[in-house]
């Protein structure tokens, strides 16, 4: 509707100018939107306003000339408004609203979708946790995150592929395989203490038993200490990530590519960025140390890509890993991080910077906590002790569905509290549920026409002016906002606007579904609202599915 408004705006200011009420201007950027309060209108234009400078004229004078044209023009204004120092408030005929129904019955699937994106690629990047245990909880916050954004944007136009990058080297690893190595000589009988600083969660344990009874596990304990640990490293990693992919996929999350850091590093794009960076003047060596110049581009302070051992550090590998993205044809990097990395944020820019990128190439959206609740009681976790719930837990516990709609209710830089109870609920409490019982009190309306023998109408066909009512009104004028939001949604990268858009529908639907019988006497109004039923229902599904969540027909 707002393109509509705007469309008719600029055919009036055309025709203003023909007449000789407005000299010849070209149409300046303006915007449509959706007025603060009813008595304005539904929709208000600042176009008159962005016209006084190069008119030389009063902005309310313009919108007068600007309305003049519009009263003949197209059949969806009921009345126009200039108000305050020259905005055009729009009150717009029902049957503006109303014909946007027929529409997304003749969309179905794709309606909301758009091509905003115009087909650039896009690579969003995210969960991407160590291979060294289970995902937890907060893990999941970020993986329905991302395949959702991922979502969003391929509903609008653009290639969005997923991608998990795989911190499968570095100390992280020998870590692990220590950590292994040590539990299955504790099976076997040693008293050897367990280090402090390693991984102590009850799943070491059970990965030792299990290498122990592989072939490949049963000459551990007589090998040197090295090759323990990296047959250890690498079979319990395999392991950790098959379980990763597992648990990702029970939870809806669909990722393409698993990125091996291992390959990385072992394929010389490490030092293929050295040499990149190095030619631009950007290295220097100090202290035995090779470090990046990172404060010529906006970083606190300069940064250390090679240590005095000679050994990489995580920067390093992330510097050439994003430059591998780029050299893979990606026109934007969207990567997907714990809050807690809020000041990486800036040297990674700044290493792009300094390989010849711009810096707004990456986007990085920052994922806040997760407070675990079960009745409002938060739930004890102790990392030391390396006891926390996993995701797989969770999902097992509430449901994919309740997981990733109550982690998407929120902005993703605002901790979250997610209380295990509510995710189960089957009442109205459960936003999930709130949402997905307005779908199925759709399709129950739909049974109840079939069992009373009345035939769903033609939308195309259907007379729609028996919707005078200022709810079923208020509905259509909801839906027809639907693609908008969409768009907005990708564009900015907060699918937490589906979810509260999905709720605000759903709570008009259920308002409506409690006050006004659909399958009345009158067959015109019976059918048109019919019509508007299965609009409601048909964009409550496509907002679902973009979350990863099911439309249910009966709960």
């Amino acid at each position: 509707m707002k393109n509509t408004i705007s469309d008719l705006l600029t055919a009036a200011l055309a025709q203003a100018c023909a007449s000789g009420e407005l000299p010849e201007v070209t149409a300046p950027e303006f915007v449509v939107e959706k007025t603060k309060q009813a008595d304005h209108g539904d929709l208000a234009s600042n176009l008159a306003m962005q016209l006084a400078r190069p008119c030389k004229k009063n902005p309310r004078q313009i919108a007068e000339a600007l309305v003049a044209q519009l009263d003949t023009a197209g059949g969806v204004i009921e009345r126009t408004e200039i108000a305050g120092p020259g905005f055009i408030n729009f009150f717009l005929k029902p049957a503006a609203w109303l014909a946007v129904l027929p529409q997304i019955l003749a969309s179905g699937e794709t309606f909301g979708q758009g091509d905003a994106g115009a087909g650039q690629k896009v690579l969003v990047e995210f969960v991407s946790a160590n291979p060294t245990g289970p995902l937890h909880v907060g893990h999941g916050r970020g993986a329905v995150l991302g395949d959702t954004l991922a979502r969003l944007l391929e509903f609008s136009g653009f290639e969005a592929p997923r991608e998990y990058y795989l911190n499968d080297a570095g100390n992280q690893m020998a870590t692990l395989g220590k950590s292994v190595l040590v539990r299955a000589r504790q099976l076997k009988g040693s008293d050897e203490p367990f280090p402090d600083n390693h991984y102590k969660g009850e799943y070491i344990k059970d990965l030792a038993a299990e290498l122990l009874a592989t072939p490949q596990g049963a000459g551990l304990l007589d090998m040197p200490e090295a090759e323990a640990v990296s047959l250890a490293a690498d079979w319990a990693g395999a392991g950790i990530l098959t379980g990763i992919k597992d648990d990702l996929a029970a939870f809806k999350v669909n990722i393409q590519s698993y990125f091996s850091e291992r390959s990385l590093v072992g394929g010389g794009a490490v030092e293929r960025a050295f040499e990149a960076l190095s030619q631009r003047g950007l290295l220097y060596e100090s202290e035995g140390a090779l470090w990046f110049k990172a404060t010529e581009f906006g970083d606190e302070k300069d940064r250390v890509v090679k240590r005095s051992n000679g050994e990489i550090t995580y920067f390093a590998s992330d510097i050439a890993y994003h430059l591998d993205k780029f050299n893979r044809g990606f026109t934007g990097l969207i990567d997907v991080w714990g809050a807690d990395h809020h000041g990486y944020v800036p040297r990674v820019k700044a290493a792009l910077a300094g390989l010849g990128r711009e810096p707004d190439e990456l986007t990085v959206v920052l994922v806040q906590m997760v407070n675990l609740l079960r009745n409002g009681e938060p739930v004890a976790m102790s990392t030391r002790g390396g006891e926390f719930v996993t995701l797989r837990e969770v999902v097992d516990e509430v449901g994919s569905d309740s997981a990733r709609f109550l982690f998407l209710t929120r902005r993703s830089d605002a901790q979250l509290d997610f209380d295990l109870e509510v995710a189960k609920a089957q009442s109205m409490d459960n936003p999930v549920f709130y949402v997905q019982y307005a779908h199925t009190r759709v399709k129950s309306i739909l049974r109840k026409a079939a069992e009373q023998g009345v035939a769903l109408p033609d939308p195309a066909a259907t007379d729609l002016s028996p919707l005078s009512g200022e709810a079923e009104v208020a509905l259509a004028r909801r839906l027809a906002e639907f693609p908008e939001l969409v768009q907005g949604a990708a564009l900015a990268l907060e699918p937490h606007r589906v979810t509260y858009y999905l709720h605000e529908l759903a709570g008009a639907f259920h308002s409506y579904y409690n006050a006004c019988h659909v399958l009345v006497e009158d067959p015109a109004l019976s059918a048109a609202r019919l019509v508007l039923v299965l609009a409601v229902g048909r964009v409550l599904a496509n907002g679902l599915g973009l979350l990863g969540v099911s439309a249910p027909e009966k709960m």
